[in-house]
């Protein structure tokens, strides 16, 4: 017989059964059901992002196929549509966020996603802080209203450049302004947060000098300053200037101390890229490094959406759409942790495209990471032993001891 289980069985085991246990009593999921449990509703919506399957039909059929194979997976029998769908409606998605939060917590207290990136020298931790827009339709998520004709929800994201994964996250209606958000993310003193210009608030930056943060925030050409003094760029590269100015228009009550003012020249760009930051002890360069740095949370997004499902859903209400959002983290969180254990060298969107054909299939999780085109174990075929015929008067031949 096969001596490992089926992939998805391996990667589930990254999701202890008595930690989830408790998270269900915690929040009371499981009352007044009636044999559909949590356990089994989260192995569906899982299979839903690793298997990235488009609807309710889909995933239960899909789980149907495979139904010999549920048992190791910790269910019974595959789900019907009406009792996943309302499982989803009902069933708090404060679980799933728990469960996401719980489980990266474990992955980088044990060191599972790598250790940091050496780009920088400085020890200070790197953020970057921005929201993307996921897009509805009107009719189908009512709730969600955005625009006249459009719906929509947003996640605000805090990004941690010591493995590329959240710090926190919000979602919330897609008219939330980033401004306001960005005033209740709680930030460790001694952070360098990276932001675009949609961040740009001069009270949260006073109050973030105030508490120790730094940051690296785009600006607009706009605001009214004074030129304090200059320091030195080199005379090649894109360095423009590196000011330290004082606001002198409708800022200076807001923001009273001393900024740097780096002005960098873009390749095929017309205007500069001015950034404002009130960390003076670094070079401009790596003030712009540390900016550029700020694609990683794009890159973020962009994975996210391409690789899983979270741009097309599996129920309209609230609550489900927020549910299948989580799992979709969690799998991304997998995927990440594979795409650290991996030696084949393969992008993060290929990993995803073979796990998803490669989910039922029962080869040892490392091995097939590594060589992913290697043919499964054989299952051993029972030998049957030959019956030896005697004649008749011949001796018995003995064995011997």
């Amino acid at each position: 017989m096969v001596s490992t289980a089926s992939l998805f069985n391996q990667l589930l085991k990254q999701f202890p059964r008595s930690d989830f246990a408790e998270l269900v009593r915690k929040y009371g999921a499981e009352r007044n059901a009636k044999g559909f449990s949590c356990w089994t509703q989260f192995v569906s919506m899982l299979f839903c992002q690793l298997a990235q399957t488009d609807s309710l039909r889909e995933i239960c059929n899909g789980l149907k196929c495979c139904l010999g194979k549920l048992v190791h997976l910790g269910v019974q029998r595959a789900p019907v549509r009406s009792t996943l769908s309302y499982a989803n409606q009902h069933r708090p998605a404060a679980l799933f966020e728990d469960l996401f939060w719980a489980t990266l917590g474990r992955f980088r207290q044990q060191q599972l996603l790598g250790s940091r990136p050496t780009r920088f020298r400085f020890k200070n931790k790197l953020l970057s802080l921005d929201s993307t827009t996921i897009s509805l339709c009107l009719s189908l998520f009512p709730w969600a209203g955005f625009k006249r004709i459009k719906g929509g929800v947003k996640a605000h994201v805090l990004l941690d450049h010591d493995d590329f994964m959240p710090r926190f996250i919000l979602i919330t209606p897609a008219k939330a302004a980033d401004v306001r958000i960005a005033r209740s993310i709680p930030i460790p003193s001694q952070s360098i947060v990276v932001a675009d210009r949609a961040y740009m608030d001069f009270p949260r930056f006073a109050q973030w000098t105030l508490q120790g943060i730094y940051f690296v925030c785009r600006s607009p050409s706009y605001p009214v300053f004074k030129v304090l003094s200059h320091r030195d760029v080199p005379a090649q590269g894109n360095l423009i200037t590196d000011e330290t100015v004082q606001f002198t228009g409708r800022y200076s009550g807001q923001y009273r101390v001393p900024l740097r003012r780096i002005t960098v020249h873009l390749d095929g760009e017309d205007q500069p890229l001015i950034l404002l930051t009130n960390h003076m002890g670094f070079a401009a360069s790596t003030i712009a490094r540390i900016y550029k740095d700020r694609w990683q949370i794009e890159v973020f997004f962009k994975t996210l959406k391409q690789n899983l499902k979270i741009k097309t859903f599996v129920g309209t209400t609230e609550n489900a759409l927020r549910i299948q959002i989580w799992t979709a983290l969690l799998a991304m969180l997998l995927l990440k942790w594979l795409h650290h254990l991996s030696m084949a060298r393969w992008s993060l969107s290929n990993l995803a495209s073979m796990l998803r054909l490669s989910l039922f299939s029962y080869r040892d999780l490392r091995t097939w990471l590594n060589h992913p085109f290697e043919t499964p174990p054989r299952i051993p075929i029972p030998k049957q032993l030959l019956f030896q015929w005697l004649a008749f008067g011949q001796p018995i031949p003995h064995s011997a001891p």
